[in-house]
């Protein structure tokens, strides 16, 4: 009886209006229902009227508070009869802020598929603690087995390479103690098994790192490679030569050869490691150090094949075997960089099974109408880049001499090529030697080779762009690049194959060849190219961008009087992008592009020939692609442009001056209906627009970032906030790169509208004046404030009718005010024309304007017209339903109290317009002014939980 009254008498502090009060009783609550006994009788209905005012509290304002609520509501989550609770977990969760509601929720969720997912998405929080706290559920509610493989490998990938220790250490203990040695027995192998490494190579990889480094995979005396090899004597029970024995292959599971290579592959790295640790010290810790790297070398040497020959012929048992042991013999390949192949005669046969390795024949099929299908990426030798990698990497353990590599590779080149000249070779035959070629020219270091490289060029590379079969073409084209890279100089014929590619190939080989043409113009310089066809601009004095008419892919042969920059550039405005996206790669023209032109600006100094009034361009072209619908399936590139954008802005201020200028293009090209841009429906209008404003208040940071600096940060004695030194530069940046110029160029843009606006130029102005509002200024830059006072009297004319953003504006007037030393100085004409040339801006403004900011239009007039006061007092009897609000709400009810009630009603009555008004506009322009889809678990921790504790 006193349980279910004090209960009762909780109840009503949780609903109090004081937040100490509520926090107080909830706690108690919550502490009651986690220790009562489960026996303890309490009615139902007390039972529901504690549930549903903890399921209300759980959106309380109060941090702490929801934590507490969801603490409560914690021990009822499992029963069937109360899903709604679990329900509502799932829905607040990726909407709770708070690190600490968040992470009470994560722990309250119990096992099952509904939760399996959530939780596992938790494990990429930007808070460490909730992390920490789903590996910790993970750990104790999900077994390994109820897990699919997606999961397993999801939960390991993030977790051992988490930037926090902490949660890389509670991710390495729930993969220790409960999958390996609860699940698996202590069996690292079986662990493997249960992550699918032939699909998830590299999360096999990290796992078996991990354990070697923790010391948890314990080698046994009889487990070895050698086990593998099985030999048999030819004549039972006689002891005869090795010659007289047969070898057998037992053949390895795909966990295996990965365990196997991951073993060695540490072995060999400590034994160096610790043979490095003795070289550099002496005596008694020198002999310790060198009897640990005499050690693991043994234990190297007992687990790899006794001979190279039993390596060899294990490799080719697997590799005869057929795909299903693709991996493994890939793994045993790998394992041929820790063989000695110093001696010559063990040199020879390694040579002849690498001749073997780079003749195999690409994998192909036969399709219903009896066509041949190429097996594999049609690029890569064996049709799989990281099995020619790992020929590669053995070919050059093999011949380690100077130049022998280059020389045994082009052997085989001259071999295959002789069909392809002869015109007897099928694609099949043209896309092997391609792939040969492409290995040599990815590794050789020069062209020191017995054959003339033009040879190479004319005979099968030029030829093998133009043959009719398009896989042919895209790995001819890729060879192209590589070749333009070994060259001391880009030839003409080269070039002019790539740039014909780039613009008529089809998406695929445009693809491919626009990334050769990044790399030449790179690696030689954009100007040297252009050179090879003879265009010569060094005589031109390069001021201007990128043309005014962009190259019409159509119409160009891609061979003609353009530059590199600009035919590249031109790919943007492409129609392709539907059939860009059916490459099998995941990849487009426009994202090379994207990621090609990243490089150029960010690595701008070394690219002169650029101009550099071109870089606003591209990079507004960058950021408009970076938030374009159309990108959004390209994760590669996005995730380029990030670490683009996050580096950029810090290098100079040529960078941010840069970024400045990009800022109006970026905004006129993604906002519908400014500049041509079509509209569409409703929705695609306000989604557009909600891009365009994410864009804007992403450039806005950008432009706020601090330079990398030299020494500390320091107090400033110019009105800003201590800035850091900037590297080769003044402490204060130069106006065109801060926000007050900034500033200035959207003022001029609004003031370029007229006064009757389109619903997209109205909506379009309201967005750069809210952005305008938000900007400061330094009180050392007397003439910006100055000329922004007089554009900012002008702009705020220009937007009388919208009241909440006239507002803002006005308290920027303010600011503005205070910063001008002088106000009652004025401006010349030759300041302005600084301050604008400097921007680059053509603006007409009247150094003699006013600065005052005009009034807001006063609302509806609390007292009655004198001209209407008969005809009011005439018709209120009778049209009084219908009069307007702010007619009605005038109406006194005695004479003597006329003018308070009046203000106060006509108050009501504009309070109320403008507040609807407000709503109906910002539901026109498709965006919300507090609105951001990033900020659901990105906000920092409420103070208030430290209130509430004191």
């Amino acid at each position: 009886e006193f349980l279910e009254e004090f209960l009762k008498f909780l109840l009503v502090g949780a609903t109090a209006a004081n937040k100490t009060a509520r926090f107080r009783a909830c706690q108690i609550i919550s502490e009651i229902i986690l220790r009562l006994p489960d026996d303890s009788e309490v009615s139902d209905e007390l039972w529901d009227e504690v549930i549903e005012l903890m399921k209300f509290r759980v959106v309380d304002k109060v941090p702490l508070i929801r934590t507490l609520a969801v603490r409560a509501l914690s021990r009822f989550v499992n029963d069937s009869e109360n899903s709604d609770i679990l329900d509502l977990f799932l829905e607040v969760l990726p909407l709770e802020q708070n690190s600490e509601v968040r992470k009470t929720i994560v722990l309250s969720l119990p096992p099952s598929n509904a939760t399996s997912q959530v939780i596992i998405d938790c494990t990429m929080d930007v808070s460490e603690s909730v992390r920490k706290a789903a590996y910790c559920v993970i750990a104790n509610k999900f077994p390994l087995q109820s897990l699919s493989i997606k999961h397993r490998t999801a939960i390991l990938q993030r977790g051992l390479a988490d930037r926090s220790l902490a949660v890389s250490k509670e991710c390495l203990k729930l993969m220790t103690d409960q999958w390996l040695v609860k699940c698996c027995n202590g069996d690292p192998v079986q662990l493997l098994k249960y992550l699918d490494v032939e699909t998830y190579e590299s999360v096999g990889e990290s796992v078996m790192v991990s354990l070697l480094k923790a010391d948890l995979v314990k080698l046994h005396k009889v487990e070895s490679i050698q086990q593998y090899i099985l030999r048999t004597s030819a004549n039972e029970g006689s002891e005869g030569d090795s010659a007289d024995c047969s070898v057998s292959i037992r053949l390895m599971e795909p966990e295996v050869s990965l365990y196997w290579r991951m073993v060695c592959k540490h072995l060999q790295m400590e034994a160096q490691g610790k043979g490095s640790d003795a070289a550099a010290t002496m005596g008694t810790e020198a002999a310790i150090y060198a009897a640990e790297a005499s050690d693991n070398n043994d234990l190297l040497d007992r687990i790899l094949p006794e001979t190279v020959s039993d390596y060899i012929d294990l490799v080719k048992a697997h590799i005869d075997a057929g795909v299903n042991y693709h991996f493994a013999s890939r793994q045993l390949l790998l394992l041929g960089e820790m063989l000695d192949f110093s001696d010559a005669t063990i040199r020879k046969i390694a040579s002849s099974f690498v001749q073997d390795l780079l003749h195999m024949p690409l994998e192909h099929e036969v399709d219903d109408e009896g066509n041949k299908v190429a097996i594999g990426d049609g690029i890569n030798l064996g049709g799989d880049r990281d099995w020619a990698i790992a020929v590669a990497r053995l070919a050059r353990k093999v011949h380690s001499a100077a130049g022998e590599f280059e020389e045994v590779i082009l052997g085989v080149v001259q071999e295959l090529a002789r069909p392809c000249r002869e015109r007897t070779a099928d694609f099949i035959n043209w896309m092997h030697c391609l792939a040969v070629t492409g290995l040599l020219l990815e590794n050789a270091k020069s062209f020191h080779w017995a054959v003339e490289p033009t040879e190479l060029l004319q005979s099968l590379l030029l030829p093998g762009a133009k043959h009719v079969h398009l896989d042919v073409q895209r790995v001819s084209v890729r060879c192209l690049g590589l070749f333009g890279l070994l060259e001391n100089k880009p030839s003409e014929e080269l070039i002019k194959q790539l740039r014909i590619s780039y613009v008529k190939g089809p998406s695929p080989i445009s693809t491919v060849a626009c990334k050769a043409l990044f790399d030449i113009g790179m690696w030689h310089g954009p100007q040297e190219v252009d050179r090879a066809l003879g265009l010569n601009f060094s005589s031109q004095l390069e001021v201007d961008a990128m043309p005014s008419d962009p190259v019409n892919f159509s119409e160009t042969d891609g061979a003609s009087n353009i530059k590199l920059v600009d035919l590249l550039y031109a790919g943007f405005t492409t129609n392709n992008r539907a059939r860009a996206l059916e490459n099998d790669e995941n990849e487009s023209v426009q994202a090379v592009l994207g990621e090609g032109f990243a490089k150029i600006l960010l690595l701008s100094e070394k690219y002169p020939s650029i101009p550099a009034s071109s870089h606003p361009l591209l990079l507004s072209k960058l950021i408009s692609l970076y938030f374009s619908n159309e990108s959004k399936d390209l994760q590669r590139l996005k995730q380029c442009l990030s670490v683009f954008f996050e580096h950029y802005a810090s290098l100079s201020e040529n960078h941010k001056k840069c970024l400045s200028k990009a800022f109006i293009p970026v905004m006129r090209s993604m906002w519908p209906g400014i500049d041509d841009n079509p509209g569409g429906s409703s929705y695609t209008v306000s989604n557009m627009r909600k891009r365009a404003i994410q864009a804007s208040r992403f450039m806005l940071q950008m432009m706020q970032t601090p330079l990398y600096a030299k020494g500390t940060e320091a107090e400033d004695d110019n009105g800003c906030n201590g800035s850091p030194e900037i590297i080769d530069g003044p402490s204060q940046p130069s106006v065109e790169c801060g926000e007050e110029g900034l500033a200035i160029r959207i003022a001029t843009e609004v003031l370029r509208f007229p006064a009757k606006k389109t619903p997209a130029e109205r909506s379009y102005v309201a967005a750069l004046c809210r952005i305008l509002a938000s900007l400061h200024f330094c009180l050392s830059e007397q003439v910006p404030v100055k000329i922004m006072r007089r554009l900012l009297s002008r702009v705020c004319e220009s937007v009388l009718s919208e009241k909440d953003i006239l507002k803002e504006l006005k308290l920027m007037a303010e600011r503005l005010e205070g910063l001008d030393r002088n106000p009652d100085q004025d401006l010349s004409e030759d300041e302005v024309k600084y301050i604008f040339g400097k921007l680059e801006l053509e603006f007409n403004l009247d150094v003699d304007g006013s600065t005052a900011v005009p009034q807001t239009p006063a609302p509806c007039s609390a007292r009655p017209n004198r001209s209407r006061r008969r005809v009011r007092r005439e018709e209120v009897s009778s049209d009084e339903e219908n009069s307007p609000p702010c007619i009605k709400s005038v109406v006194p009810s005695n004479g003597g109290t006329i003018g308070p009630r009046s203000q106060r009603a006509s108050k009501t009555a504009a309070m109320t317009k403008i507040t609807r008004s407000k709503a109906v506009r910002i539901e026109e322009e498709g965006f919300h002014e507090d609105d951001d889809e990033d900020s659901e678990v990105t906000a920092e921790d409420s103070d208030e939980s430290d209130e509430l504790t004191e």
